[in-house]
């Protein structure tokens, strides 16, 4: 009997090493995917260096850095290299805050104007408003923004501690944390006196051209970090070190149900899995940082040049716009590695392209390939052409465009009609339609949204129907509540002209 029981006792444990043994076999396969479609990616944007790290369970599954801090110097990236992650510092200020309000020195929902003279904020704008980018509109609280106010935090920070907001986060995250290699870009002379690795700047405009450093802090950007020691945090986070795990979870979640932002970071849900993500745009650099909580998974990219962020339009607050997110989902996420990351478009157009089964990973897929090609026109005008084909694809497989619809394909579509005009490709309405159809929809959830406003009033322009665009850029100039930006001086440039030729 004994020996029956030794038996089936080392059969449990050879049937148990076979599973493990090829569970690491499949995670590596996914890996080595994932890894040569980001090295893609890489060259697909042209950028200089990156650093890559992918956690899961509390572990570090896959570190990489790939191609030059310094293109010249041919100096590579590796794991001390240094990256301004601009966006990213809105972690470290929520952070910050919430530790703040757990010690009762602040409270979210004190008005903002409690910490301003001159009462510059309406009077129904919360402390949390800023914070979660809902205080602009009318009421606050209602519809996400992105904003410049988020910068407002640091005077907030300040006059609730009593010290200064590099004080602050020093003391509350980064001392904690023993982060020797993350810190505030002052000026130019206290970088030079750091003498650690940069990840110099680059841009690319005709070819890889070298760029220039954003100086300056505030709650809204500013530090400079590795990536190693974004993952502490992102450690520290995960094991309630820095604040408490309610704290966190408030952090983490929708500030309000159909909302892609919660405390200082994005929340959003993809496929029934909670997705909280955060990324960094200068002209010069781009960074992300993601998390699948539920499958304990977080993936932290940095680069020198700003193609990692920018043409997924990721302010809209849709993660699964950008391709370095879609490649990690299906992956490692979702276990749809059969999808390709890029259609070809020659297939697509011949329609012997790849026959993957619809879902919505797909059609995100889709979409942020059409996306990113739109953007990519500025630079190579075939890519006009790929975004064309992958959209007529995307609305043949999924022609129910207006329930998935939102502002990053309403810019796709926009953005195509600017590539053809500046690049003097002919009259392009291909997509008149469907522009007119999610512009209209998104304005009925929310007359006063800036940019749909402007994707429309640009449409009626080109179009030569000036009354109608004028109603749209009217619109945002009159929006009450609203803080001026790009779109408020383009639309209001449009009215001038138009009242100076007497239209």
């Amino acid at each position: 009997m004994k020996r029956n029981h030794i038996y089936l006792l080392v059969i449990t444990l050879f049937l148990i090493s076979c599973s493990e043994s090829k569970k690491e076999t499949n995670q590596d396969s996914k890996l080595a995917i994932f890894k040569k479609e980001i090295i893609n990616l890489k060259t697909y944007f042209q950028i200089p260096g990156m650093a890559v790290i992918v956690k899961k369970d509390n572990e570090i599954i896959y570190e990489d850095y790939l191609g030059h801090s310094d293109i010249e110097a041919q100096t590579k990236v590796d794991s001390t290299t240094l990256f301004p992650i601009a966006s990213l510092t809105k972690v470290f200020s929520s952070i910050t805050m919430m530790s703040l309000a757990e010690e009762g020195k602040l409270s979210l929902n004190l008005s903002a104007n409690d910490f301003f003279e001159g009462n510059p904020f309406e009077n129904d704008i919360q402390v949390g408003h800023i914070l979660s980018h809902t205080s602009q509109g009318i009421p606050p609280g209602d519809n996400f923004y992105y904003s410049g106010r988020f910068g407002a935090l640091t005077n907030i920070i300040e006059k609730t501690s009593g010290n200064t907001f590099e004080a602050e986060v020093q003391r509350r995250v980064l001392n904690p944390l023993n982060l020797q290699h993350t810190f505030f870009l002052k000026d130019s002379t206290y970088f030079d006196s750091r003498k650690e690795p940069f990840a110099k700047p680059y841009l690319l405009d005709d070819g890889i051209q070298e760029g220039f450093m954003d100086f300056g802090f505030s709650t809204s950007a500013g530090l400079v970090a590795t990536a190693r020691d974004l993952m502490k945090v992102d450690n520290a986070l995960d094991n309630d070190k820095l604040i408490s795990k309610s704290s966190k979870n408030q952090m983490f979640s929708s500030f309000k149900d159909g909302l892609p932002y919660g405390y200082g970071i994005f929340s959003e849900s993809f496929e029934g899995k909670n997705i909280v993500w955060a990324y960094g745009q200068y002209d010069c650099y781009s960074n992300l940082w993601l998390k699948v909580p539920s499958e304990d998974m977080t993936l932290i990219l940095l680069a020198n040049n700003n193609l990692m962020s920018d043409p997924a339009r990721l302010i809209y607050g849709n993660a699964t716009s950008s391709l370095f997110v879609i490649s990690f989902l299906k992956n490692l996420v979702f276990d749809r590695e059969g999808i390709p990351l890029f259609e070809q478009a020659d297939s697509l157009s011949s329609g012997a392209g790849a026959k993957i089964n619809p879902s919505s990973l797909h059609r995100e897929k889709l979409r942020a390939q059409a996306l990113t090609a739109s953007f990519m026109a500025r630079y190579d005008v075939n890519e006009f052409e790929v975004s064309k084909i992958v959209l007529n694809h995307l609305f043949s497989t999924y022609p129910d465009y207006l329930e998935y619809a939102d502002l990053s394909l309403l810019h796709n579509l926009s953005f195509l009609k600017e590539v053809a005009f500046h690049r003097d490709l002919g009259e392009f309405n291909d997509f008149d339609a469907q522009l007119v159809a999610i512009g209209e929809k998104l304005l009925e959830q929310d007359s006063n949204n800036p940019y749909a406003n402007y994707y429309l009033g640009g449409f009626y322009d080109k179009a030569d129907e000036p009354q109608k665009a004028a109603r749209y850029f009217q619109k945002i100039v009159e929006a009450k509540n609203f803080s001026k930006n790009w779109y408020t001086v383009e639309a209001q440039h449009w009215l001038d002209s138009q009242s100076k030729n007497g239209d």
